[in-house]
């Protein structure tokens, strides 16, 4: 009898170390984490397919070279350029639109450079130059970063000239970039999900938003399993496909803070024309 329960539990061993080993890992963006999304929808994820997903939370940019070192299976970001750039050099895709929100650009209530109220978010960043006002830049390659670096394009500004003054690269994600305009009463650009998760916000406030330059589109790719051959392309692709499918629409839909949506699901929908 105790020969064949050990045998028993010797056959079921395998199985379960098997069923443990269904785990993927996607490369994403500290906003998709930060702002608490993660830890909404993969439990619904995980519960429907059995798929466990192990985040490694970086900068869009940072994300991307995960990828490319085949490090993640998926990679889930939101700089659509640098997203274009990695599947044409052949290390992920086809990119599938996800979901969308916008940036704002907080700061502090006293607003030395007047920029309350703007829907031109380029002239927020010239007048936050000519005044010299204080202000935070992630500096970390991420998508918001990014995006930062287009609107002082677009304002005709180069900020490099401020740095180390009023403009101030700190190389971390958004939390702590929040934090550091919090307590310097400085500007920043954030994304609105990771805003409305922040606690620690003191004086600072949403000054501007609503310009169509602040629209901040998501995008999904698996990564490409030809070039790396360790990726675990099925269950990287059941990701994907859950994301985009209207199960996955729905759960990101349902996140909510305080009754504020903080996605907005548009896999099957064009991105709106700037």
């Amino acid at each position: 009898m105790l020969r064949r329960v050990m045998l028993a539990l010797l056959v079921a061993l395998p199985i379960a170390a098997g069923a443990q080993e269904r785990t993927i890992t996607v490369a994403s963006t500290t906003s998709t984490e930060q702002s608490g999304l993660f830890g909404h929808i993969l439990p619904i994820f995980t519960r429907e397919t059995g798929i466990a997903v192990r985040v490694v939370a970086l900068g869009t940019g940072q994300a991307l070279d995960v990828g490319r070192r085949g490090d993640a299976d998926v990679v889930f970001v939101h700089d659509r350029a640098a997203e274009e750039r990695f599947v044409a050099e052949g290390f992920g895709g086809p990119r599938r639109h996800v979901m969308f929100n916008d940036f704002v650009i907080v700061g502090p209530g006293t607003d030395p450079a007047g920029i309350a109220g703007l829907r031109d978010s380029a002239e927020a960043l010239r007048r936050i130059a000519a005044a010299h006002a204080p202000f935070v830049s992630r500096g970390d390659r991420s998508g918001t970063h990014a995006a930062e670096l287009r609107l002082w394009q677009v304002a005709g500004v180069d900020p490099a000239g401020g740095r180390g003054a009023w403009y101030r690269e700190i190389g971390q994600g958004m939390g702590p970039a929040l934090n550091t305009a919090a307590a310097q009463g400085a500007y920043v650009v954030t994304d609105r999900g990771t805003w409305l998760s922040f606690r620690n916000r003191q004086d600072l406030r949403i000054l501007v938003e609503g310009d169509a330059r602040l629209f901040n589109q998501y995008g999904v790719m698996l990564v490409n399993p030809q070039r790396h051959p360790h990726v675990k392309a099925a269950d990287g692709q059941l990701f994907v496909d859950w994301l985009v499918s209207p199960a996955g629409q729905e759960a990101i839909a349902s996140y909510r803070i305080n009754g504020e949506q903080l996605f907005f699901p548009n896999a099957r929908q064009p991105e709106p024309v700037s």
